[in-house]
């Protein structure tokens, strides 16, 4: 069985810009976004979320999901870009 591409779709590129735009409006670093994230239940790295928001990291729905919820918006507004949220 042939691996699966892992590039990232226009959907996920718009997502992992308007995560790093939003936690930037927000003031946050991603240090402290990841410490959000874990603290709602979602582990998550500073490491893990700098390479999502570079789109070197898939960012599956549980990921998005507790992004989302660590930023006060909605899953759906990371994926309409930044002035959604």
């Amino acid at each position: 069985m042939a691996a699966r591409s892992m590039e990232k779709g226009p959907a996920g590129m718009l997502a992992a810009r308007t995560i790093e735009i939003l936690r930037t409006e927000r003031g946050l670093g991603q240090r402290q976004l990841a410490a959000r994230c874990t603290a709602l239940g979602r582990p998550m790295s500073n490491t893990m979320l700098s390479r999502i928001e570079l789109a070197k990291r898939r960012c599956d729905i549980d990921d998005l999901v507790a992004i989302a919820a660590a930023l006060q918006v909605s899953p759906a507004a990371l994926l309409q870009g930044p002035g959604a949220a």
